[in-house]
């Protein structure tokens, strides 16, 4: 009796984590798309010097261990710095082991799997397209958002996919910002690790089976994608 009710207590904690991770990927997604599109744009198209360190800082994330990301991200959300008492008291509490502290971390480690697609796509456009746009009268502004961003729509797509795909394999960020408080930072690849530590490796396979479903169906998506662009022009 005893090992099914822990067994119906797994099932019940793994479907909770998947709903957290789903849609903490799904909120990262929505808002890195708001911040990606502009950025990649003006990093792609404008000509100004510093548009090369924009792009340095965004693919920091690449190289920058996320636990030296979620460490400071936790200092700097937490009452030790200014900023972070400012949130607190803005909000009435924390960022960090919160729902929208993990949102934070999610956008700033997956930054750059949603602009450098974009910025891909968009210096892929043909410049006589842009030209003739900006040539017939159409600011800027026009030439990127009724010209270019049409043409590399199959890049943001890619860069919607990466996107959700990396935060729900998010694990050092997570960890470090966010714990592991069931039902609001507990992240499936936090509940694997929890599994692993706890020596049930049985259920722990199941959740990283899980995992690798969920990424292989996001990469097969992404693959797919040109065949899509070639099959509807």
């Amino acid at each position: 009796m005893q090992v099914f009710l822990h067994s119906r207590t797994l099932k019940r904690v793994d479907f909770t984590a998947l709903l957290l991770t789903l849609e903490l990927a799904a909120v990262t997604t929505a808002i890195l798309l708001l911040i990606a599109i502009p950025l990649a744009g003006w990093i792609a198209l404008a000509k100004t010097p510093t548009r090369h360190i924009a792009e340095a800082i965004v693919a920091l994330p690449l190289v920058l261990p996320p636990t030296v990301l979620g460490f400071y991200l936790l200092v700097g959300l937490g009452p030790a710095t200014a900023f972070g008492r400012a949130i607190t008291a803005l909000l009435g509490h924390t960022l960090a082991f919160s729902f929208a502290g993990l949102v934070v971390g999610s956008v700033i480690y997956s930054l750059p799997f949603a602009v450098q697609p974009i910025v891909a796509g968009l210096r892929a456009v043909e410049p006589a397209y842009l030209e003739a746009a900006s040539t017939l009268g159409a600011s800027p502004l026009r030439v990127f958002a009724h010209v270019a961003l049409p043409l590399a729509k199959t890049s943001v797509l890619a860069a919607a996919v990466l996107t959700f795909a990396h935060t729900i394999g998010e694990f050092g960020v997570v960890l470090m910002l966010g714990g592991s408080i069931p039902g609001r930072t507990q992240t499936l690849s936090i509940a694997l690790y929890n599994l692993v530590e706890s020596g049930d490796f049985a259920q722990a396979n199941r959740l990283a089976l899980l995992l690798l479903i969920l990424s292989t169906a996001a990469l097969l998506l992404l693959y797919t994608l040109p065949l899509f662009r070639r099959r509807h022009g």
